[in-house]
């Protein structure tokens, strides 16, 4: 699925919603929730130490579109996010019915630069968003804005810069 213009301005709001993560303690995770219009609905950054370990961004937006937008509006909505959702996340998207995800960089790539960098594995297997929910159009990853996003986790985690 091709990334428009709209999608990088989306996307790259995720990354500072990301860094303002990092910068309050938390993961370096943010996500936007966008009309089929193109109007931001809403938006959130991860807050898995500063308020409780599930509040994943992809999952306040789901709950967010459930509880604000009828059906319709929802699966014509798009959620953009810094990083590919979670299993938890991304089953939460599809019983919430929103549509489209694009995401800047990939479960995959998170799992790689953790195994690069000796951390521990997740309590949770890394599955792309369409193993957990198959009918969810996705787009992404973003491969300039991925590298950020790789930063933004390098400095969450205190990896020394390798440059």
């Amino acid at each position: 699925m091709t990334i428009t213009h709209q999608d990088l301005r989306h996307l790259r709001r995720c990354v500072e919603l990301a860094e303002e993560a990092l910068n309050e303690g938390d993961m370096a995770f943010g996500s936007v929730l966008v009309s089929a219009d193109g109007a931001v609905l809403a938006e959130d950054r991860n807050r898995i130490h500063t308020c409780e370990p599930t509040w994943h961004p992809e999952i306040a937006l789901a709950r967010w579109a459930a509880e604000n937008l009828d059906e319709t509006e929802r699966a014509r909505a798009t959620l953009y996010t810094s990083g590919e959702h979670c299993p938890m996340c991304s089953a939460a998207h599809a019983w919430a019915g929103l549509g489209r995800i694009v995401f800047a960089s990939s479960s995959g790539q998170f799992s790689v630069w953790c195994e690069q960098w000796g951390l521990p594995g997740s309590p949770v297997t890394a599955l792309t968003i369409n193993e957990v929910a198959p009918d969810i159009p996705v787009a992404g990853p973003v491969p300039e804005l991925a590298e950020e996003i790789r930063e933004l986790h390098r400095r969450y985690f205190g990896i020394e810069s390798q440059d």
